[in-house]
């Protein structure tokens, strides 16, 4: 199973983000580290908005995601105006749950 973890982040993000970055990089790369992070990072470049997406992987990735974000330093320091997670239906690729080829 797979989940999408996605912020969506204050104005002045880049401004702010140097006082929680290295905790929010040290758990983040913790949940690498136990197979439950996948991929995370910023979308779009520029001035913004900002936002980021999470992936979460295994059997309660869903979980994962939301426990994540509930102690993300990045969460909790004001950062993150909202986030949603969502379970993400993987159908294509060497990573995906259920590969669906074509006949």
């Amino acid at each position: 199973m797979h989940a999408v973890l996605e912020y969506t982040y204050v104005d002045d993000y880049l401004e702010r983000r140097d006082a929680f970055r290295q905790q929010h990089l040290r758990a983040a790369w913790a949940a690498a580290e136990r197979g439950e992070l996948l991929l995370g990072g910023a979308v779009g470049e520029g001035a913004g908005p900002f936002t980021a997406l999470i992936v979460f992987v295994g059997d309660d990735a869903l979980g994962r995601a939301r426990a994540f974000a509930a102690t993300d330093p990045y969460v909790t320091g004001g950062l993150v105006t909202s986030w949603t997670a969502r379970p993400w239906t993987t159908v294509v690729g060497d990573l995906a749950v259920g590969p669906v080829r074509p006949d």
